[in-house]
């Protein structure tokens, strides 16, 4: 008799934590049960354009949209945090501290991508077209606009910029759990399991995408654990 795993990945690195089915389901409710954060204006600035573009409801394309823009504040504290690291050399230990944050922000970073990599694969097992403008350059651009955005409040007041990105990954995991509440049949589609090497095998979509809304959560949670640290000086 064989036995199948449905979750676990074939790697060990860092990231979120892998839940099984019942955790995942468990997550999903504790997420719907949660009420979303208060967003900010600027939050709202990037909210409000995908919801006119992609929809207000969720849908594969506009969570490909959003992965697309997710990546982008990680990459901003990673730039930073090199600099920091460099005007910090003569200080070892909180050199040491700095660099610790930059490995965090690039797994952060590769898990969005892999976020990203998903999306798009269930975008065009679904047959969805995607046109250039506002499935490559309105996302871009929105992009570009939060990395800057990111980049400065990170240069003027970190605590700042890890709250923008909470708001964010708050969104997220709202958005992912309401469309896996909103549409059952999930539970019954399997997963492709395209990247399952990297992400883990799940029993259905429907799983596999409460496990990217739980991703989103650990990034939500990351953000506000950073915003009550010491200001590197």
């Amino acid at each position: 008799m064989t036995m199948t795993v449905d979750h676990a990945p074939a790697t060990t690195r860092p990231g979120p934590p892998r839940l099984d089915r019942t955790q995942l389901r468990q997550a999903q409710q504790d997420t719907l049960d949660t009420p979303r954060m208060k967003y900010s204006l600027l939050a709202k600035m990037m909210f409000k354009p995908v919801d006119l573009m992609y929809g207000k409801e969720g849908s594969y394309t506009k969570f490909a949209m959003l992965e697309i823009i997710a990546r982008v504040p990680y990459q901003a504290w990673e730039r930073m945090g090199y600099w920091a690291v460099h005007r910090h050399r003569g200080r070892s230990a909180l050199a040491r501290r700095v660099f610790e944050r930059i490995v965090e922000a690039r797994a952060d970073q590769d898990n969005e991508q892999w976020h990203l990599l998903i999306m798009q694969d269930l975008v065009q097992r679904a047959g969805h077209k995607q046109s250039l403008l506002p499935h490559r350059a309105a996302p871009w651009l929105i992009a570009f606009f939060y990395y800057h955005v990111s980049w400065v409040l990170f240069l003027v007041r970190p605590d700042w910029s890890y709250r923008l990105n909470a708001e964010f990954e708050d969104h997220a995991e709202h958005e992912y759990m309401t469309f896996v509440a909103d549409n059952p049949d999930l539970d019954f589609v399997p997963d492709p399991g395209t990247y399952a090497a990297e992400y883990g095998r799940y029993r259905s979509v429907a799983d596999l995408l409460r496990q990217i809304g739980h991703d989103e959560r650990t990034h939500k949670l990351d953000s506000l654990e950073a915003m009550r640290e010491p200001r590197v000086r």
